[in-house]
């Protein structure tokens, strides 16, 4: 039968991005290729990628070599197919994502690699017995026997998610499971590390629900003779993060307020639902969504603090898009909360929680980190109680919520105990002054400040 070379082209990624940098291949020339296996691994300024083969049959080419950076609708590599039965299938069309292609990528295990894969895939494709660094590792940790675990990815791969349920089972991966099982629930997880519930974990800091994360961080090459230093490398997505930072530090032109807010009466609030809201939603109930939602209420009073700098204009978003800060282990992402405005506190704490625990997992998809007006952070979650973030550009401010601290403040010309917190506000003095970041981190505050006992969640 006569053979057919077919052109695999660098897909769109996301509608704002224009081109990607091939960070490894994974096939070698005169290699076997089966539809919608992966061929290399693509690094953008949001997260990591895996290009999948649109066609069946042997890679004869590479036309883009690692660390190259190309143009999306480029052609990246041929592909020798039969003629009969080339698929003429663009890589555009998207699948659903899976946490441990995204460990594939050196340093971004955590970091949100989205792999972009055809929507249906062939579930006998030869994956089975391809493990990624992260799986290996997670295994090794668990002493789990690859070899035994079944595989819910793509063509039977084996992800994070598997291993751990193995490991939850308590067959320590020795024993096939027989099908899939729900992810764990986050609010009813163990800690990896337990702890003596009588050891204080902490003495400030009222929303710190968990130990922070500690950045995984793999050494390259080896400790210089007589001297106390080493080098590490500087990963694909640690240098996105360089440039951006040093793009919004150089162009925006930062001011920095703050204001002390009395949250003596949402930590009530919280207090008296959030056991009756996890046994109802299945999720924590944290801070973040009465912060959510106190500040796109305040977005709409000064709608001004949901714009960008255009030069010769300011251009004024309707739309307002909340843009998370979340940390994984060796990166910040920033995914979205699209019309966060029109979402109640039940609705805020949902998507915190699910674009949250994708992040973290390594299955956030491209579109969840576009479209962002605004950006908020929960510094107080590491015991922080004043901090000065840098903005995400192009926007015009960042906003951070601190620790919860009980002090002594003067009411009423006397002196109570009260739950206090610190929002720290950076913004581009480009298009902001004191006197609208002041007024909206007032109205901020007066948001905080009116939940109450009576506050609906719904």
């Amino acid at each position: 039968m006569p053979k057919q070379p077919v052109e695999i082209i660098l897909p769109q990624l996301a509608e704002s991005l224009v081109s990607a940098t091939i960070d490894r291949w994974l096939k070698e020339p005169g290699q076997e290729v089966d539809l919608y296996e992966p061929l290399c691994e693509l690094i953008t300024d949001k997260v990591s990628a895996e290009l999948p083969s649109t066609v069946k049959g042997t890679l004869v080419k590479i036309l883009v070599g690692a660390g190259e950076t190309v143009d999306v609708g480029t052609p990246v590599c041929i592909i020798e197919t039969e003629a009969s039965g080339a698929s003429e299938k663009t890589a555009a069309e998207p699948r659903p994502e899976t946490a441990e292609t995204s460990a594939a990528v050196p340093g971004a295990a955590s970091g949100g690699a989205a792999p972009l894969l055809p929507a249906a895939f062939d579930p006998d494709a030869p994956m089975r017995h391809r493990f990624s660094p992260a799986v290996q590792k997670l295994a090794a940790e668990h002493s789990i026997d690859l070899s035994r675990v079944r595989g819910t990815g793509m063509g039977g791969r084996i992800t994070r998610k598997d291993v751990l349920e193995a490991a939850e089972n308590g067959t320590a991966g020795f024993a096939v499971a027989a099908a899939p099982t729900p992810s764990p629930d986050p609010a009813k997880e163990a800690p990896k590390a337990p702890m003596d519930p009588k050891v204080p974990v902490r003495t400030t800091g009222l929303h710190l629900s968990e130990t922070p994360r500690t950045p995984a961080v793999e050494l390259a090459g080896h400790e210089l003779p007589g001297r106390g230093e080493y080098f590490i490398d500087v990963t694909p997505v640690r240098n996105s993060i360089a440039l951006k930072m040093r793009q919004s530090v150089t162009e925006i032109p930062h001011g920095w307020m703050m204001i002390e807010v009395d949250v003596t009466n949402l930590v009530l609030l919280r207090n008296k639902l959030k056991e009756e809201f996890s046994r109802r939603e299945g999720i924590n109930l944290t801070y973040m969504p009465f912060l959510c939602k106190a500040t796109v209420n305040a977005i709409k009073d000064y709608p001004i603090m949901n714009s960008v700098w255009a030069t010769d204009k300011i251009i004024v978003k309707r739309d307002i898009n909340l843009s998370l800060a979340v940390g994984t282990e060796d990166s910040v992402i920033t995914p979205v909360i699209r019309n966060a405005d029109q979402k109640n506190i039940a609705g805020l704490a949902h998507e915190i929680h699910d674009l949250a625990q994708r992040t973290r997992e390594g299955q956030i998809k491209l579109a969840d980190l576009q479209g962002g007006t605004f950006t908020v952070n929960n510094t107080g979650a590491f015991g922080s109680i004043l901090s000065q973030p840098i903005i995400n550009y192009p926007q015009a401010a960042i906003m951070t919520f601190e620790s919860i601290v009980k002090k002594p403040v003067v009411i009423n010309d006397m002196i109570g105990v009260r739950s206090m917190v610190n929002i720290c506000l950076s913004l581009d003095h480009r298009i902001l002054d004191g006197v609208i970041s002041g007024r909206f981190l007032q109205r901020v505050k007066e948001n905080l400040e009116s939940f109450n006992l009576d506050t609906k969640l719904y």
